[in-house]
């Protein structure tokens, strides 16, 4: 009896969507190609905060999202997988004055409501819980059982579980069927001719141009600071701080955000190599360079919280440039134009909190089964995504 041939699987894209996805196509019984422009996380996914959170999320999809991909971790964390690269923690979101006491008490109260576990602290309680705070700092929410992961060391991990084959500095001409069917045999590349039973669009930014949403998809940069190291001073953060204005940013950011606009939102995140991440700006561009005015900024702004900071180095500063939709969801779910195209890309910043969440969706519509959340919010088609002219 002659074997069944395995169906192929080629994923365009290898930040940490595309090699989520490579590891659960694997995990499904495809034999899986990612093909790769540059290199394995070599964009938003190298250049991200690390943050698996729930925190900054408001109530509705992206929420729902998030805390089914924080638990997606955490399996993948006990399962082995993501041993030493997975590190559990809380993050504190912090209020400064009355204005962001009510915001935070609302916004804490929206998170109780979804099912997050948080915790509220007073001043003096808090205090007591996080060290080296400012005086100022009249509050927090402390949202548990999220955590953090370094994109590029994720995706390396998931690239080599797969057992997938890379592709790297391969570009895709187009995803056009020569006859205009509705499915796709055969990919086109800089490096020749790729048969395909199934294609996944995980490109970032470069999935606009494929799809012919050049207007939907966006650059949304990012600037972060790193500094030297200082274990003691990290040892008193057990986990990462978020000023309430990020939500602020977060909520300035979206559609009504203007071409030149710049958003800053503070967070301080204590790696583990005993250095602090902090973060970031919101720009809509996709230049990759770094400025003194903004490092300036969030430094001020993270010092006037942990005045300790003040007393570091400031290593290096750089930015990423992460892909992000006009509505603030990103694209996840069958190609409209297509039967065997599905579509993973404009997380912005969400990429590494959802990334292995949309291996597991990713899958799951490939080999023809439940996904674990609604993607009707996600679906790709909400914007007419159409077929680009071969």
């Amino acid at each position: 009896m002659a074997a069944t041939r395995r169906q192929k699987a080629v994923i365009i894209g290898a930040g940490i969507v595309g090699a989520a996805s490579a590891y659960f196509l694997a995990k499904a019984g495809f034999e899986v190609r990612v093909v790769e422009a540059a290199a394995p996380a070599s964009a938003a996914s190298g250049a991200a905060d690390g943050a698996v959170s729930v925190a900054s999320k408001r109530p509705g999809p992206l929420m729902e999202a998030a805390i089914e991909g924080v638990e997606t971790y955490r399996q993948l964390h006990a399962s082995g997988l993501l041993e030493g690269l997975f590190r559990q923690r809380s993050t504190f979101m912090l209020a400064q004055d009355e204005d962001e006491d009510e915001v935070l008490a609302a916004h804490a109260a929206a998170l109780a409501a979804s099912g997050v576990e948080i915790r509220q602290h007073g001043t003096k309680a808090l205090h007591s819980v996080v060290s080296n705070l400012a005086s100022g700092v009249r509050s927090a929410v402390e949202v548990r059982g999220e955590g953090h992961a370094i994109g590029y060391e994720i995706v390396n991990r998931l690239l080599v579980a797969s057992g997938a084959t890379v592709m790297r500095g391969c570009h895709v001409h187009d995803i056009n069927p020569a006859d205009r069917s509705r499915s796709i045999d055969l990919l086109h590349t800089t490096a020749g001719k790729i048969e395909a039973d199934v294609v996944v669009l995980a490109a970032g930014g470069g999935s606009a141009s494929l799809l012919g949403l050049e207007g939907v998809l966006r650059p949304r940069k990012g600037q972060l600071l790193v500094t030297e190291r200082a274990p003691s001073l990290n040892a008193g953060l057990p986990g990462s701080l978020m000023s309430c204005r990020y939500l602020m940013s977060k909520d300035s950011t979206e559609a009504r955000m203007t071409q030149t606009g710049r958003r800053f939102g503070l967070v301080i995140d204590p790696l583990r190599t005993g250095q602090f991440l902090i973060g970031g700006t919101r720009e809509e561009t996709d230049d990759r360079g770094t400025d003194a005015g903004a490092a300036r900024l969030l430094l001020r702004e993270a010092v006037a919280l942990v005045p300790r900071l003040g007393e570091l180095r400031l290593l290096r500063s750089f930015a990423g440039v992460r892909t992000a939709t006009v509505d603030g969801r990103p694209l996840i779910g069958r190609a409209p134009a297509f039967d065997n195209v599905i579509v993973a890309t404009g997380f912005e910043g969400d990429g590494i909190c959802l990334g292995p969440l949309t291996g597991r969706i990713v899958a799951a519509l490939a080999s023809g089964h439940a996904v674990p959340i609604d993607l009707a919010p996600f679906d790709p088609g909400r914007f007419g995504a159409r077929r680009q002219a071969a």
